[in-house]
């Protein structure tokens, strides 16, 4: 390589500032910067001048701003315009004498500078110096004298730090402009700033020094290693100067690996020289970096200038850091792991222990090759070992020192990492011998006061637990017992921030701001643990369930401790937060995992059954009043209710329990609305899991739900419901048609009654009549007055309530010989498959007309006349709840006595919950007809219309706030037409699924393009703006995963199509639903269209995860079928544009980028043979190349099956649409940084063949024996 032509050798790099030349002369002349100069701070005295009595700058006078104006504003334009076009930048010796313009310039850049950061400034003048020092820095030609001047170290540091940003802002944007002399003067200028620019290193600013470096690495970004190639070894030189030299050389080479591998700022080709130099040279930069590091740790242990070694110590730790992470492992590892010996002695210090452990953990968190990572378990040794735990001891302070308690974090974080190696290498190396010193010190951190350290540890416990070969070896078997024990304490909810009634609220004080956030956190940290407690009951079942019934039966034993936080809504019962309220949830939680996974480890035979009976009696005869703990006991007997399988005379027992709590009375706060909910949702569970053990007690468990139902203020309508589904769950173990539909017949007797009643039919059918039914046209003043329509809003509850359960329950047998003996089947289809009837068909249809007569109705309650009937108060009836607000938002609830609040506060909100659950019921009930009844459903006459004048009535009508469409759309999407498009049979598509599906995607695109492209001008507050528009994302999603469940595919579909039909890409191009049960019909074609026209929009929504999802499955599936349907020319450049269009919006992000690219690729290749105006759109993308674009066009021509001129073909059109890529807001208004190329390190010569054979031939020892023969040196 030819020798640096930019930065000799031989120039002495540490000099200072060139000084000029006498001898030349700049050659626009001195005339024109006096002028510049002068007209420059002319403007800006306009608005400022300094006070002569305390020297500080103040606004101008009025005469002053006002008179010059227009005559500095000509005179500055004309400046600019009639300055010759010369290089920027120019170095001081270029000049001439131009001490007294740069010296002006300097001053007016002080005060602007000053204005700016002078807290005093109106935001007017700070406006005013910005805009003078922004246009200093783009139009100014001696940017680099003015930066130099302003950046010496006489200047206060405010002024320093902007000339750097001068000098940077010129390296930046001016380097390809500027001339060789000028970059040489510009580095040696720079060079001279690091070796004597500085003060002290402990004096010195850290902004200062990071810009002083970032001058650096923007000068080795543009010339290393081609034109500057001993910048490594100069570097190494500063060293020799100083401490402060010395930090700086290391922030240079963070800054710059930074910059080229972890950020990637760098083209392409600038990247790939650099990083090959630093590969090349890393040998010697590891061990110029371990030197620095020694050397400094060494002159600090012996107290010399010990500050100042220590902060040369941390910044070559950070450097470490950058490099530690992306070299290969053999640096890492050379010299017998030097690298992880010297980082682990620094542990024990306590100025450098932080950063040590961050490279440590950064080393052992590597990935890669098994054998590479090897030499890592050197860390397992016990003097590292030793060095690791003892680092770890605190000092001797009262309370929590964050300092120490940041480093047990990152502490916590190498013993993870360490784990997670030994784990990923266990069946690569044998078990450390000394393998239970690390798991003690592991154990340590899961029994800390730390909250957030116990969180630290679980993920590697359970990687532990679930190991093929760790999780056998004696110690983690043993350490699986200590960890099940240390469970029952860390589950236990204690340690929040406002509280002192724990060791961990010290802690949680630092890591959290609030109780809500800690709630938050601890929620997610036990679950995260309850996980890792099942694998851990993967090795030791026996055990961890004779841990859970010591604790249950301690529990049982304890009398209830209320505490100081006591219930709101009764004496002697507990909060959510009383100690008893707190263990027993803990326990319960513990118990849960521990039984359930008891019966999947162990053997049939091995199970502790006269344990589990006994646990289990000891439960069921508990007695308590308090509704949390009712509510923690009803949970423990029904995680032990599988034992009752081996005694079943204890079912009436747990049945008389579980009545108990259904009908458990006290005053109806949310605590005991969950009692009897929980005591519903069990016998739920055990009649689903366990139907035919209780089927014996069919009888008596009708005829206790018959006994409550007897009185009709004793149960809610829920609670009702949830015992009909489990009578309906176990009567499908009838097995028999005929008994099974009589017993349904009998069981929705009532129910039929009242809903088919003339009254209840007319109420219904009538809008009006159902307000006033419900009472929501009754005027209440006083909140404490008895609902005298609470009676009627529960009967029509309880009928939905029921008709939900009977259809979402019933079925008959899934044994196909059952089903068939017992009458379930009615015939074949088409195919062979077996129909099958439900016994609850004749029932559900019987009530089936009122149904959808009264969702035409709601749908009419919207209308103005019917508005116009709600009273004063309720008419924000039908405003969306906060809960399903607070649902939508992602928020948590924002109090933690929840348990003590009512389930309504108000009147309104109870009737709100009213109308919102029995609509979202009706949709509920609509989506199970078609699994539930199936053939029955399909084949009644006129259901489509029957749908379509039901659900379809008064869609226009619906609120402008648009909070409320937003969910009916989105229970419309979600709960009823995804189930039906799922389980419509093939023969249904066209009479059922078309008439539907047409109008609801015709009215959707309409729906969503306006809102989606409309701002919202109303006044509203932020919260109300936030859930419009998630609202929307979420309603266009469920559209779209609609759409896609009718785009979807088999693999085997995928694989028949593929092997008979020619296709681009098999990951785009999928056989699909719509295409394979229902192929492109000319009479459906406004339905594709529709279906296209919402696919091609929503790649411009403003949802990146709804643009990649239509991207990669549902537009080219839709458009695919419709090719050979002789579009119009406008459809196709409409298409093509869309998604032009999409990567406007989103191509900023990776996925969309792909996935637009990928579809405009089909598009492109499958349509421009035909339509011509496609190559007509791609020209006027900004800065294609029409050569480029002919390129392309003939290889396109000829098709390739070869992958890697598959992948060119890609990359060259992925190029020609690059300037339709839309950037990131920040990026959008950003100047850009250009760097070019420098002349490639290596050539590569493209090999002879031709040559080399006759070479061969010729040659007088050619042969196999010649290439091996030992003369051939060359060879």
């Amino acid at each position: 390589m030819k020798p640096s032509l930019l930065f000799p050798q031989e120039t002495n790099l540490l000099r200072g500032h060139c000084e000029a030349s006498s001898t030349e002369k700049f050659s626009v002349g001195k005339r024109c910067y006096v002028s510049i100069s002068a007209i420059v701070a002319d403007r800006f005295f306009a608005f400022f001048s300094r006070n002569k009595k305390n020297n500080k700058l103040v606004p101008a006078s009025a005469e002053a701003k006002s008179a010059p104006k227009t005559e500095r504003s000509a005179r500055w334009a004309f400046c600019i315009v009639r300055r010759p076009r010369t290089r920027l930048g120019l170095s001081t010796h270029l000049f001439g004498n131009m001490d007294e313009p740069v010296a002006a310039m300097c001053d007016q850049l002080i005060k602007a500078v000053n204005v700016m950061m002078d807290a005093e400034s109106s935001q007017r003048y700070r406006l005013e110096a910005l805009k003078f020092c922004e246009e200093f820095k783009e139009k100014c030609p001696f940017c680099v004298q003015c930066g130099l001047q302003l950046s010496e170290k006489v200047h206060s540091p405010v002024i320093r730090h902007f000339g750097l940003q001068i000098l940077e802002h010129v390296i930046k944007f001016r380097w390809n402009n500027m001339s060789q002399q000028e970059k040489v003067h510009l580095k040696n200028c720079a060079m001279g700033l690091l070796s004597n620019g500085t003060t002290s290193i402990l004096e010195e600013e850290s902004h200062i020094k990071d810009a002083l470096s970032r001058i650096i690495v923007e000068m080795i970004k543009r010339e290393w290693p081609q034109q500057w190639p001993d910048m490594l070894k100069e570097m190494e030189t500063l060293t020799s100067l100083g401490d402060a030299q010395t930090e700086l050389v290391l922030l240079i080479l963070l800054r710059l690996v930074e910059d080229v591998i972890t950020f990637q700022t760098l083209p392409t080709q600038r990247r790939r020289d650099i990083y090959l130099a630093l590969t090349q040279h890393m040998d010697s930069i590891f061990s110029f970096l371990l030197n620095i590091l020694q050397q400094h740790v060494d002159d600090y242990r012996r107290l010399v200038s010990a500050k100042a070694h220590c902060r040369v110590g941390v910044a070559a730790l950070n450097t470490l850091a950058g490099y530690i992470d992306w070299v290969t492992m053999v640096h890492i590892t050379h010299d017998n792991c030097r690298l992880l010996e010297v980082l682990c002695l620094l542990l024990s210090e306590p100025e450098l222990q932080m950063e040590a452990a961050e490279c440590l953990i950064i080393a052992i968190s590597r990935k890669g090759k098994l054998e590479d990572r090897i030499p890592l378990m050197v860390l397992f040794d016990d003097v590292a070992m030793h060095y690791i735990v003892s680092s770890a001891q605190p000092n001797e302070t009262v309370g929590v020192v964050e300092q120490h308690y940041s480093f047990l974090k990152r502490l916590c974080q190498l013993l993870c990492a360490l784990g997670g190696q030994l784990c990923s290498l266990g069946s690569h190396v044998e078990v450390p011998t000394n393998i239970d010193k690390f798991m003690e010190a592991f154990l340590a951190f899961t029994t800390h006061p730390s909250q957030f350290l116990k969180s630290s540890t679980q993920i590697t416990w359970g990687t532990f637990f679930r190991h093929e070969v760790l999780s056998k070896d004696p110690v983690i078997i043993q350490m699986a017992v200590r960890y099940i024990r240390e469970t029952m304490t860390n589950l236990v909810k204690r340690g929040f921030p406002s509280k002192n009634d724990s060791p961990s609220c010290q802690y949680s004080r630092v890591d959290f701001d609030s109780d809500e956030d800690f709630n938050h956190f601890f929620n997610s940290f036990r679950a995260q643990e309850g996980e890792v407690v099942r694998n851990a009951c993967r090795i030791i079942p026996l055990e961890a369930f004779l841990i859970s019934s010591e604790w249950l039966k301690y529990q049982i034993s304890q009398p209830i401790n209320t505490g100081s936080t006591t219930s709101k809504t009764g004496e002697g019962l507990c909060s959510i937060l009383s100690p008893s309220a707190v263990q027993w949830d803990a326990m319960t939680f513990f118990t849960e995992g521990v039984v359930g996974q008891l019966f999947k480890n162990v053997e049939r035979e091995k199970l502790p059954v006269e344990q589990g009976i006994e646990l289990l009696q000891e439960v069921l005869n508990y007695e308590t009043r308090d509704p949390l703990i009712l509510s923690c006991v009803l949970t423990n007997v029904s995680s032990l209710f599988p034992f009752i399988t081996y005694k079943p005379q204890l079912l009436p027992l747990v049945l008389i329990k579980l009545f108990n709590a259904i009908t458990f009375e006290a005053p109806r706060t949310r605590a005991v609305k969950n009692v009897r909910r929980h005591a519903c949702s069990s016998i739920i569970k055990m009649c689903r899991d366990y139907p035919d053990f209780i089927l014996p007690c069919f009888e008596m468990l009708y005829n206790h739900v018959k006994k409550l139902f007897a009185n009709e203020f004793l149960l809610t309508q829920m609670e009702k419901c949830a015992l009909m589904e489990a009578l309906v769950l176990i009567s499908n173990q009838f097995k028999d048609y005929n008994k099974q539909e009589a017993f349904l017949e009998e069981l929705l007797a009532p129910v039929r009654a009242l809903w088919l009643s003339e009254e209840m039919s007319s109420v219904l059918s009538d809008p009006v009549l159902f307000l006033k039914y419900v009472g929501a046209d009754q005027v209440l003043t006083d909140p404490n007055t008895e609902d005298q329509f609470g009676l009627n809003r529960s009967r029509i509850s309880f009928c939905v309530y029921t008709l939900m359960g009977v259809v979402k329950r019933a079925r008959w047998p899934t044994d196909q010989q059952e089903a068939q003996a017992g009458g379930f089947v009615v015939g074949c289809s088409s195919t062979g498959a077996p129909i099958h009837r439900s016994p609850c068909t004749a029932q559900v249809l019987g009530l089936l007309p009122n149904l959808l007569a009264f969702i035409r109705t709601h749908n009419c309650l919207f209308l103005p006349e019917n508005v116009a009937h709600l009273s004063e108060t309720f008419t924000r009836v039908h405003e969306v709840m906060d809960v399903e607000r607070n649902l939508v938002l992602g928020l948590p609830q924002p109090v933690l006595d929840i348990y003590d609040s009512p389930v309504y506060k108000t009147t309104l909100e109870r009737m709100q919950g009213f109308f919102c659950t029995l609509y979202d019921n009706c949709f509920h009930v609509m989506g199970n007809l078609g699994p539930s009844l199936h053939q029955d459903f399909y084949t009644i006459e006129g259901l489509a219309e029957q749908i379509i004048g039901s659900m379809f009535t008064n869609l226009d009508s619906l609120p402008d706030n648009r909070l409320r469409p937003f969910m009916f759309h989105l229970t419309f999407s979600r709960v009823f037409m995804k189930q039906l498009v799922l389980s419509c049979p093939k023969e249904y598509y066209e009479s059922l699924l078309c008439p539907l599906l047409g109008p609801l995607f015709a009215y959707m695109l309409q729906v969503l393009h306006l809102l989606f492209f409309i701002v919202v001008c109303e006044e509203s507050q932020v919260t109300q703006e936030l859930l419009e528009e998630q609202l929307l994302r979420i309603v266009t999603r469920e559209l779209l995963d609609l759409l896609s469940e009718w785009t979807s595919s088999t693999v085997e579909e995928r694989l028949a199509h593929c092997k008979n039909n020619k296709v681009y890409s098999i990951k785009y191009i999928v056989l699909s639903k719509l295409e394979y049960l229902f192929p492109f019909n000319p009479l459906l074609q406004d339905i594709y269209m529709t279906l296209l026209t919402i696919s091609f929009n929503a790649l411009s929504w403003k949802d990146t995860s709804i643009c990649h999802r239509t991207a990669s499955v549902v537009c080219w599936t839709l458009l695919r079928q419709v090719i050979g349907e002789n579009l119009q020319t406008e459809a196709v450049t409409w298409f093509f544009t869309s998604i032009l269009k999409g990567l406007q919006m989103h191509g900023q992000h990776e996925g969309s980028l792909v996935a637009l690219t990928q579809l405009a690729l089909l598009v492109y290749e499958t349509l421009r043979p035909q339509y011509t105006e496609l190559r007509t759109i791609v020209t006027q993308i900004p800065n294609v190349q029409i050569e480029a674009l002919d390129q392309f066009e003939q290889k396109m021509l000829t098709p390739s099956t070869n992958k890697a001129t598959e992948k060119k073909r890609k990359d060259h059109f992925k190029k020609l649409l690059a300037g339709a890529v839309g950037k990131p807001l920040g990026q959008q208004f950003k100047k850009e940084v250009h760097i070019r190329n420098l002349p490639a390190l290596f050539k590569k010569v493209k090999p002879n063949l031709k040559r080399d054979l006759l070479d061969l031939e010729n040659s007088e020892t050619s042969g196999l024996p010649s290439l091996f023969s030992p003369q051939q040196d060359d060879v």
